[in-house]
């Protein structure tokens, strides 16, 4: 019987070293860019990246493809593009890899240039965005995601905050995902669109980080709120 309170010792021993399978997630360090500047990868263009150019190319766009280049802090930008003309005005865009450049055009073109036409009777002439690249980590994610690198930190993300139509009419995610009719409307219509076409797309019904734009992005899911 004296032989219980020896085998018990070592699991008494990580209960108080580990938390009694309490552990808390360890604290990761906040995501910063390396001061000492970005580093250009030489690495070769993948096939992926190859046909995402031609059919860019195809669609007739006007980009340029960016150098693949490491950050730090986690922040990579590989196989990303700058987009110069996609047929209407986009503001605050940085680099974009080329698949979430792909989609985000398409998007454009198939479903809000004609939820416009159709929801607002009106021409889309511009879509507003808050940026793409940031190197940051995830905000609004609560502790689990803290430190964690967010898509926009791999050039993997965009946030849309408004669609401008010729007759200067401006269309809010801020003001209309609750707003008049026709504006709800055709803002969950192309939410449900995004849903179809990106990873993960958030509104403002996630959470109140994103409560003025829709975060559009090509990395882990489906996630659709």
């Amino acid at each position: 019987m004296r032989i219980l309170p020896v085998l018990l010792l070592p699991l008494f021993l990580a209960g108080c070293l580990f938390g009694g399978g309490r552990e808390e997630p360890a604290r990761r360090p906040p995501v910063r860019p390396d001061p000492r500047g970005p580093v250009t990868l030489n690495l070769p263009t993948s096939r992926e990246t190859q046909q995402c150019f031609a059919d860019l190319s195809r669609a007739n766009v006007r980009f340029s493809p960016l150098p693949d280049r490491d950050y730090g802090g986690g922040c990579q930008v590989i196989g990303a593009v700058q987009l110069i003309d996609i047929g209407l005005p986009v503001t605050n865009l940085k680099g974009m890899r080329c698949p979430l450049a792909r989609n985000f055009i398409a998007w454009i073109r198939n479903a809000a240039v004609p939820a416009a036409r159709e929801m607002l009777g009106g021409e889309l002439v511009r879509v507003e965005t808050m940026g793409s690249y940031s190197c940051r980590g995830i905000i609004g994610g609560g502790p689990a995601s803290a430190g964690r690198v967010s898509e926009h930190g791999l050039a993997n993300a965009v946030d849309v905050s408004a669609f401008v139509l010729a007759d200067g009419r401006r269309i809010t995610v801020k003001q209309g995902w609750r707003g008049a009719e026709d504006e709800r409307t055709f803002l969950r219509a192309l939410h449900r669109s995004a849903c179809r076409r990106f990873a993960t797309v958030l509104s403002p019904d996630y959470n109140a980080a994103h409560h003025d734009h829709l975060h559009l992005d090509m990395g882990r899911g489906p996630f659709c709120r």
